[in-house]
């Protein structure tokens, strides 16, 4: 129940709502663990836009899933970001083997009861977070990158037909199918990016201010730096 009032919340701080511009926007955000906040065209800025290269990348490069947030649980990261975004909790039987529920795949605005439909989703994926600077990480900082449940936005229960349309894509190529769940993945998308310190390409910035600046002009992002 916690979980998910901690999803739940994460969710809403992205609703569209007009934020005038703070003061500490001034300056490029601190690399603390403080909380940061900021519009969407403000927080795409604070990016920085280098190309990207896939040269090394192996999927295996990034561990998961692991033992979760409580390695006592029995549970590992898929099945507890299964269990922290179920809108009606889901049977579970010996093992944490994870049964029928339900869930709410935003990127496509679908109902899922069969947790077998469902794939959790690097929001950022984890080539792209390749591409993006995690070429240069050690192992373990990329394992905690690839089970972060620390910021509700990093990992995301959606339909596996959405999820591998999406594949590796960024947002130059690929949006999620439903209209009303774009402004929420482009603020997903960005809090990734600056909560763990990765770049972008200048195609990407670019389709991102084209929301920015118009539909999402009001979205708001809120990310902490990861540790």
């Amino acid at each position: 129940m916690i979980k998910n009032m901690a999803r739940s919340l994460a969710a809403l701080s992205l609703v569209l709502t007009p934020l005038a511009l703070p003061a500490s926007a001034q300056a490029a955000p601190a690399a603390s663990a403080a909380a940061q906040t900021f519009p969407l065209s403000h927080a795409i800025s604070q990016i920085p836009v280098a190309d990207e290269s896939r040269a090394g990348y192996t999927r295996d490069k990034f561990r998961h899933w692991n033992t979760g947030l409580d390695p006592a649980d029995g549970c590992n990261t898929r099945a507890e970001v299964l269990l922290a975004e179920a809108t009606e909790a889901p049977t579970v039987a010996a093992g944490c083997k994870v049964g029928e529920g339900e869930w709410l795949s935003y990127y496509d605005e679908q109902e899922v009861t069969d947790p077998a439909k469902l794939d959790i989703d690097h929001m950022v994926p984890l080539a792209e977070a390749w591409d993006s600077g995690a070429s240069a990480w050690h192992a373990k900082r990329r394992e905690a990158y690839a089970n972060d449940q620390d910021a509700a936005t990093s990992l995301v229960a959606v339909t596996a037909r959405t999820n591998r349309q999406k594949a590796d894509q960024d947002p130059a190529t690929w949006m999620p199918p439903a209209p009303g769940a774009t402004c929420r993945y482009l603020a997903e998308w960005t809090a990734t990016k600056l909560r763990w310190g990765l770049t972008a390409d200048q195609g990407e910035i670019d389709a991102i201010n084209v929301y920015a600046g118009g539909p999402c002009e009001t979205t708001v992002v809120h990310y902490t730096p990861a540790p």
